[in-house]
């Protein structure tokens, strides 16, 4: 056969597989929720008539869900308001969804970009990571979808900024405010391991700030999960293409001699190709918690050259600074972070962690639910002040004709790629959002964005 039946072949292939599983999964779903509500109303001791008038409004809502998903979202449902975020692949920038005047951080990639560095493995991964984490440790996200140019994801908006920024404000941390936010951040990279993902990229960057000062994981765009379509090699055998020096790994392996990026707080086994687990996310969060302490990561360097070779050559240039003393407890834990991956701490899991001396008070079940170590200041729902300032792009600009056709031959790789969260999440989140805000500004909410009871009741229920 030639090249272009067995593509043709590829998709048709995928495109069954999609459509087959996505509605197994759309019913398992439904069915979950419905026996959720049975459960809530036996707990509740209700009534046959008032069962039947909850099952009644469930189904609803149900319909409702099922309409929202067959509608078409596009660029043109968002008005764009300001770029908060830049990186290799595209950007983020803070939106406002016309019909609803709900707020979002927008994720924009070049589909070009992620083609030519190999990236539509990882950049699945981080979408079905996204779908998957619905706790409360990961940014969430409500809608993705995509057109000839871009894929678009759209996610709440966490306007604490994010940890390096905070680091940049304090210079360092007092022993209190890193057990919190360590102690945090344990939680959300055992949330996602439990769902089967190494996140490969935890660095200050990453870890972004609610209303209330709690952390979100975020940025999983070197992400990888145990699904094939998290491979980069499920691509390459799809196209039938030979294997290319974009491979993660080499990618990577790239970043310490290139003038982008850092490898600051990646692990020295992920560097040497030779295998490696989720442990790796741990040495990082290491590297993390003693630039909080000491104010700098300790393998900082002039270049990032350097920063390389001292990241490989740990055993001798991980020490700390006698002109910045730290306790016995947090240095003990930094060092079993930053050691070898074997007798790295939490390769008996996370309650080894969690049971080490420097977490002593913690109250794990509850830390998200007490005031922050540092408390942000909010002062309305589309308040950037703790971004950088970036300059604007051309990256929504429509896709010049003479190119519309290189995007559209490969286009079937991204397929699958559109998604819209269940209307009653979303209501939740803006439940857990409302808390966070003054109570005087709730009503300033409701009129600035006039959510129509038309639209959407349950959110007017808020008010």
């Amino acid at each position: 056969m030639s090249n272009h039946t067995r593509e043709r072949v590829t998709v048709a292939k995928l495109t069954l597989e999609n459509f087959y599983s996505n509605l197994i999964l759309q019913h398992e779903e439904r069915e979950t929720r419905q026996k959720k509500l049975e459960v809530a109303m036996e707990e509740e001791g209700l009534a046959d008539e008032e069962k039947k008038l909850r099952r009644s409004q469930h189904a609803r809502k149900e319909t409702e869900f099922l309409r929202l998903k067959r509608t078409r979202l596009g660029l043109d449902d968002f008005e764009s308001l300001k770029v908060i975020g830049r990186g290799a692949f595209g950007e983020v920038r803070l939106v406002q969804k016309k019909d609803t005047g709900h707020i979002y951080a927008m994720k924009i990639l070049r589909k070009a970009d992620m083609l030519e560095k190999e990236q539509v493995a990882h950049i699945r991964a981080e979408r079905d990571i996204l779908v998957e984490a619905d706790g409360a440790w990961v940014v969430k996200m409500f809608y993705s979808f995509q057109d000839k140019r871009n894929l678009y994801l759209i996610m709440e908006f966490l306007p604490g900024g994010d940890m390096m920024t905070l680091l940049m404000k304090k210079d360092t941390l007092s022993e209190e405010e890193t057990q919190f936010y360590i102690s945090e951040t344990v939680l959300a990279i055992d949330a996602i391991h439990q769902l089967g993902f190494i996140h490969r990229d935890i660095k200050p960057d990453n870890l972004l700030l609610d209303a209330k000062g709690h952390v979100k994981l975020s940025d999983f765009g070197l992400c990888t999960g145990l699904k094939k379509a998290h491979r980069t090699e499920f691509y390459r055998n799809l196209t039938h293409n030979p294997p290319s020096d974009f491979s993660v790994l080499k990618r990577i392996f790239k970043m310490a001699y290139s003038t982008v990026g850092t490898p600051d707080y990646i692990a020295p086994e992920v560097f040497m190709q030779t295998g490696y687990n989720k442990l790796c996310d741990w040495w990082s969060l290491g590297v993390i918690m003693y630039e909080m302490l000491i104010g700098y990561p300790p393998f900082c360097s002039e270049t990032p050259q350097e920063t390389y070779r001292k990241v490989m050559n740990w055993k001798e240039t991980l020490v700390f600074p006698p002109e910045v003393p730290i306790s016995e407890k947090a240095k003990d834990l930094i060092l079993r972070f930053c050691t070898d991956s074997e007798n790295r701490i939490g390769s008996n899991g996370v309650e080894e962690i969690k049971s080490h001396p420097f977490f002593e008070g913690v109250d794990w079940g509850h830390i998200r639910e007490r005031p922050a170590a540092i408390p942000i200041e909010i002062r309305s729902i589309d308040d950037t002040s703790n971004f950088d300032e970036f300059p604007e792009s051309d990256i929504l600009q429509p896709v010049p004709n003479t190119t519309e056709s290189d995007y559209k031959s490969k286009d079937w790789v991204f397929l699958n790629y559109t998604y819209k969260r269940n209307l009653s999440q979303e209501v939740l989140l803006r439940k857990e959002i409302d808390s966070m805000l003054p109570s005087h500004m709730i009503l300033i909410l409701a009129y600035e964005f006039n959510w129509s009871t038309g639209d959407f009741p349950e959110i007017m229920a808020l008010f």
